[in-house]
């Protein structure tokens, strides 16, 4: 017995050593209180000896209770026998441990304790103890900039990722389709990630999905409606079969590893968007999605505020709120406001026909346009793939609800006079190949466009798009159409006294402003900061910023890997800045090809050089330009000969220096300018 006691507490023998000098042990100090305890305790050892060993969950209380004590002075005099060194010293503190934990546990029911065993249960509890993990919330994407939003919360070993959404290039991103996140932490980290949890189903919180599944396959989980449409775009990438969807319901909990993800009715452009609540031991995030407050949606029901308040009288760790409308004072109207304004042009414009751009996701707003369509008689044409692909998945969810005989074909357009028909088509924000640009620039195959239609923008430019608007808007007019702009559209963002609202119903300790520019950002903090929040207490985080929240408060800490990776046709992250920045020189300046020949073994001129030029000036017209350009590389190439170059690479690059500077003197532009050399 005393061996294996004694081999036990060997095996914790750095441990304790470290913890005697956190609590101000000395060797000498234990030395002397371990040598009294022996002269006390040498009379009793002899009598204890076998019964002491004889303890068994059959014995009477009393019985246990001695036994229990005199267990206990006994691991003191075992480890007071062994004294005869430090590494002796630490062996029998462990035994002091020992007995003051078991103590401290309630091991020993009914025990009043030793004073020694006092003494150590109070060592015990003045004791560090290990550190809590803290809740980690990681913005990958989506801050500082309208889309892109992804954001990944980690806590211990599981990471669970809200929304993947993809944005569109910017004006200088030349060929670019689409711009997706950087997810190199989360691929860094696959083991973690448990699943993507969708709040509703517009491109920048889903568009990047099926680009990122690739590399992260995990669960998906999302509402009715928001799985819909992401089946659609897994269909068409060939993903269908090999990703694991759950379709959940608005007051449904998805336990993830340590997470558990509530999903709380909200209202917004979309059917089916959802908050949600993420609990951890930690606390609880609530992330409100994009959301407005209806309280008269055309679809279901209303927001549930009830149970934002529930959620506040339990207690809110932080609140991710949308900001996107944060700069806009009071509430955001309801979506019916919308449809009496759509009737009003109905009832004024009887005579023409109609034409509608909207988002094709916006299916409230279908909704309307084909309930005023159907009271006023005429039929409606749906045009634009991905508005018929939402019109076509929300029918079949019992979403949209299109009156019988209602929907036609385009090809049966010809069919019915202009004031019978109906247009809802995608375009609303000036996309180049969108179905209304074509028909404003005239090269739609089925509908012209003419002085007896009206055209309705029954949407606002998304910033960065006003341009491309006003110039489809311009073409439409220049071709006889009248054109509405105006009370035809309603975000689907809170203002300023929606936030205030959600802020007063959560009670949240921490304010963390979401989706937006920066200046959304600074505007959320600014009604934060009048709802009595410190500025301690609020934070607008940058993409790849690592807030950890625990006990000891809430700091940004470290920065994970972030940015940009385009989409080009079908290669994802092959164009990197450096091609961008070639896309955009030949943009601006264009590019002159110079040919010539050499001799591979004499390095001889053989023929050349030629120049051809391409978006830099038109040749034709510039003879005398291109000859002094020719004559300034045959005096580079010449010049390389006689200093006896070989390198093929030197021949190039003292062309282009010498073309560069010629080019800049005659005419300030610096085109691209690419060498080409036959080796014969």
């Amino acid at each position: 017995m005393k061996k294996s006691i004694f081999k036990k507490k060997e095996l914790r023998r750095d441990l304790t050593k470290r913890e005697l000098k956190k609590q101000g042990y000395k060797k000498k100090d234990f030395r002397k209180k371990a040598a009294a305890k022996i002269a006390v305790s040498a009379k009793k050892e002899a009598s204890r000896k076998n019964e002491s060993d004889k303890y068994t969950p059959e014995k009477s209380k009393a019985q246990k209770s001695v036994e229990k004590k005199v267990g206990s002075n006994r691991t003191h005099d075992i480890a007071a026998q062994r004294i005869g060194s430090g590494a002796a010293g630490r062996t029998a503190e462990r035994g002091y441990r020992k007995a003051g934990q078991k103590k401290a546990a309630g091991r020993y029911p009914g025990e009043k304790g030793l004073g020694s065993g006092d003494r150590l249960k109070k060592n015990n509890e003045n004791m560090k103890r290990e550190p809590a993990p803290s809740l980690r919330i990681i913005p990958l994407g989506g801050l500082e900039q309208i889309g892109m939003n992804i954001t990944a919360f980690e806590y211990g070993d599981s990471i669970v990722v809200v929304d993947c959404g993809l944005a569109f290039p910017e004006d200088d991103m030349f060929g670019i389709d689409l711009v997706i996140p950087d997810t190199t932490y989360l691929e860094e980290n696959l083991d973690k990630v448990k699943a993507f949890v969708i709040t509703h189903g517009h491109e920048d919180h889903i568009g990047a999905l099926p680009y990122v599944l690739k590399k992260i396959n995990v669960p998906v989980y999302g509402t009715r409606l928001t799985m819909g449409i992401i089946e659609n775009k897994l269909r068409e990438h060939n993903l269908l079969e090999i990703t694991e969807l759950h379709v959940v319901s608005f007051g449904d909990i998805v336990e993830l590893g340590e997470f558990d993800v509530e999903f709380i009715k909200t209202n917004h452009s979309i059917v089916d968007a959802a908050a949600l609540a993420i609990k951890s031991p930690a606390g609880t995030i609530v992330h409100t999605g994009d959301f407005k407050v209806d309280y008269t949606p055309v679809y279901g029901d209303a927001i549930d505020l009830q149970r934002f308040a529930e959620l506040g009288n339990e207690g809110v760790l932080a609140l991710m709120c949308d900001s996107t409308n944060s700069e806009r004072p009071g509430h955001t109207p309801s979506e019916k406001a919308v449809g009496r304004n759509i009737d009003q042009i109905f009832r004024d414009h009887a005579d023409t026909r109609i034409i509608v751009a909207t988002f094709a996701s916006n299916v409230d707003r279908v909704q309307q346009i084909i309930n005023h369509a159907y009271k006023y008689g005429r039929k409606v044409v749906v045009e634009g793939r991905s508005m018929v692909n939402i019109i076509e998945t929300a029918t079949k969810l019992d979403v949209l609800n299109v009156p019988e005989n209602t929907l036609i074909d385009i090809d049966q357009l010809k069919n019915y006079p202009g004031e019978k028909t109906v247009i809802i088509t995608t375009g609303s924000q000036g996309e180049s190949m969108a179905a209304l640009s074509r028909m404003a620039d005239g090269m739609h195959r089925k509908v012209t466009i003419g002085p007896g239609d009206t055209v309705v923008f029954s949407s606002s430019p998304i910033p960065g798009n006003e341009k491309a608007v006003t110039s489809v808007v311009n073409k439409l007019l220049l071709k006889g159409a009248d054109v509405i702009t105006q009370d035809v559209h309603t975000s689907g963002h809170p203002c300023q006294e929606d936030v205030k609202l959600i802020y007063h119903l959560v009670q949240p300790r921490y304010a963390i402003p979401v989706h937006g520019e920066f200046r959304h950002l600074k505007a959320q903090a600014k009604i934060a900061r009048q709802m009595g929040y410190s500025k301690e207490d609020i934070f607008i985080l940058h993409s790849g910023d690592v807030l950890e929240l625990s006990e000891d408060g809430a700091f940004v800490r470290e920065k994970v890997q972030v940015g940009n990776i385009l989409v080009d046709g079908l290669g994802v992250g092959d164009v990197g800045n450096v091609v961008l920045r070639d896309r955009q020189h030949l943009a601006e300046d264009g590019i002159v090809i110079v040919a010539f020949a050499l001799d591979s073994q004499t390095c001889e001129l053989l023929s050349g050089p030629e120049i051809t030029s391409r978006g830099f000036v038109y040749i034709k017209e510039a003879d005398d330009l291109m000859t002094g350009a020719a004559a300034v590389a045959e005096e580079a190439i010449y010049h390389c000969i006689e200093n006896g170059v070989t390198d093929w690479n030197r021949y190039k690059n003292v062309v282009k220096d010498g073309l560069n500077d010629f080019f800049w003197k005659k005419t300030q532009r610096r085109p691209v300018i690419l060498p080409m050399i036959l080796e014969v």
